[in-house]
């Protein structure tokens, strides 16, 4: 039965889900560097239907802490098992490569590594350092795992002060246990309270709709984030990344986006909203620190 399921929302993906080739000099430009020095970026791998549009504005998207998670989310193209040990050159690569492909805007985001006992924030903040040090003409959002709601982890990322520390609700309250499996909707909520009680600057959510949500669940959840002090929320379809994957339960309309986006202009208190089919976590990014 989920095979058909499956099958029938492949077959029938709407138009406004479709995107135009990536194109521009710019994005032309980055492809080129990343295949010449084999840079990893998740807007590959993940295979992004903006990243054309992100490139050329200069902004990528790299994961660290390896490729392996130790959760199972079931939105999550991501492999899970046993990590790597971690490799404590990272940081310097990854700043090498940010200064390599010029990037203006680097969105910096992870697997989950709750094998290790500070939950991979030590590596986090180096790389952020790193950046700074390496690159300091580039500004960055750090998508940041929940470090099981451990405080001190959390305040690594603080102390290094990135521009924006992200950190994505991905669904409604009811939903969480299934998508996100290891993940708590109130722990992520405390996570966003927390960063901004503390003084982060800005801080950002992002959720994902079609899993069989609704839409007064998705009303809620934009309510709980304002509510937590999140300055810019994400709002997009889901799209099962394998048969493996949640299969999509419902393809959102653009108008029912454009509502959702309506309503959290009237909380007042957000400073950027995306809310499109198309919208990913990290659309629009080099936006979202203004």
């Amino acid at each position: 039965m989920a095979e058909q399921v499956q099958e029938r929302t492949h077959a029938t993906k709407p138009k406004w889900l479709r995107v135009k080739l990536p194109t521009g000099k710019k994005f032309k430009e980055l492809r080129e560097t990343v295949d010449n020095y084999k840079l990893n970026t998740i807007c590959q791998s993940g295979s992004c239907p903006n990243m054309g549009e992100c490139w050329g504005e200069g902004t990528a998207t790299f994961m660290i802490l390896g490729n392996v998670c130790t959760r199972s989310c079931g939105f999550c193209g991501v492999k899970t098992g046993r990590p790597l040990p971690v490799d404590w050159a990272e940081p310097e690569k990854v700043a090498r490569s940010i200064k390599l492909m010029d990037i203006k805007h680097a969105v910096l985001t992870s697997v989950d590594r709750d094998d290790l006992k500070d939950m991979g924030s030590i590596i986090w903040a180096e790389t952020v350092d790193a950046v700074r040090r390496i690159s300091p003409g580039t500004t960055m959002e750090t998508l940041i795992p929940d470090f099981q709601g451990i405080e001190r982890h959390i305040d690594r990322l603080i102390a290094v002060q990135p521009e924006v520390i992200s950190h994505n609700m991905e669904t409604v309250r009811r939903l969480t246990r299934e998508v996100r499996i290891q993940a708590k909707y109130d722990r992520s909520l405390g996570v966003l309270k927390y960063l901004k009680d503390k003084g982060q600057r800005r801080t950002k959510t992002g959720i994902m709709l079609g899993l069989g949500e609704d839409m007064d669940e998705v009303y809620q959840t934009i309510q709980d984030v304002h509510d937590a002090g999140v300055d810019v929320i994400t709002i997009g379809q889901y799209l099962q990344p394998s048969k493996k994957h949640l299969p999509v339960k419902r393809f959102v309309t653009p108008e029912e986006f454009n509502d959702l986006k309506v309503f959290a202009e009237s909380l007042k208190g957000f400073r950027h909203i995306e809310s499109s089919p198309l919208v990913r976590s990290s659309y629009h990014a080099e936006k979202h620190i203004l």
